[in-house]
């Protein structure tokens, strides 16, 4: 027998124990934002390479491609904002880097599209719409962030918080809605060309029409007319059937003749802002007929 100790092999303390205590592996543990919450930045930046890519398909002519992306930068705009409320992911670096985007993809990309579709005839007059309707696209984003930033500061002071009424409504046109505005004469011109009317065609094409079209639309967008945010929009209970119809005939319209469905859905908001400022209007005046008179004197309101 050997006359070594059991209790004193090497690697091994007293009692047989091992000199090297076990130690339990952990999953290391990182910090920062889990995925969840970047999925709304990362279908930002899919719109932003849309928008860009549509600006490569117009320097090529190719003017469906072009339109299709600027649509799809418009989906993508519907949905990340929706998701990152959804997901809690909202984040002041989100909503920078959305107004960015929204810039390049409705406010550059549009004029550029249409710049090179008919206006580049015009030379530097024709240029000038698509400038003046990029700079308003850039100063109502801009004064759509600054309200972001002002609101935390309303409640200590400064002017009262916007009434009920008034978070049902833009102060504007949208940027993804001027940009279907503007891009209207090139979705018609295409429906227009497959259907044969060449002539009506090359009205819609004309460059004093799109760029007419350019600077109202830019001067809606810094406008102040109330137009309907659609986000808490109620509908009537008897409105409810031929709304559903209408929605179903509309993508039957989308999916056959998608040209004509863009086209008439330019048409229909545009119909639409007078009767959004109307129902503004008409709620304002309902919210300002509840406040109860102030006396003009003090001792008035007192006595």
């Amino acid at each position: 027998m050997s006359g070594t100790d059991p209790g004193s092999r090497p690697g091994r303390g007293p009692g047989g124990r091992s000199g090297l205590r076990g130690r339990l592996r952990t999953r290391p543990r990182y910090t920062g934002p889990s995925f969840n919450r970047l999925i709304p930045n990362i279908l930002t930046l899919l719109g932003l390479c849309a928008g860009l890519t549509a600006i490569r398909f117009a320097l090529d002519a190719q003017w469906e491609k072009a339109a299709v992306l600027i649509v799809v930068c418009a989906a993508i705009d519907a949905l990340d904002g929706r998701l990152a409320r959804l997901l809690k992911a909202t984040s002041r670096f989100g909503a920078e880097f959305d107004s960015l985007s929204d810039f390049l993809c409705f406010g550059v990309a549009p004029a550029l599209i249409l710049f090179l579709w008919t206006l580049h005839d015009g030379r530097g007059l024709g240029f000038a719409p698509c400038l003046l309707f990029a700079v308003c696209s850039a100063l109502r984003l801009a004064r759509f962030n600054a309200s972001l930033s002002d609101a935390p500061a309303l409640a200590l002071g400064g002017p009262p918080p916007a009434p009920a009424y008034s978070q049902n409504f833009f102060t504007g046109v949208p940027a993804p809605a001027g940009a279907g505005l503007v891009l209207f004469p090139l979705f018609a011109a295409l429906v227009l060309q497959d259907w044969g009317w060449v002539k009506l065609a090359g009205a819609v094409r004309h460059p004093v029409f799109v760029g007419t079209l350019l600077v109202v639309v830019g001067g809606l967008m810094v406008s102040t007319l109330p137009t309907w945010s659609f986000k808490n929009f109620k509908v009537r209970a008897d409105y409810v059937l031929p709304l559903l119809l209408g929605i179903g005939a509309y993508v039957a319209i989308m999916l056959t003749e998608p040209w004509a469905a863009l086209a008439t859905g330019g048409l229909i908001y545009a119909g639409m802002l007078p009767f959004s400022a109307r129902s503004y209007h008409r709620l304002k005046r309902e919210a300002d007929s509840r406040l109860e008179p102030v006396a003009a004197d003090p001792e008035e309101a007192t006595g």
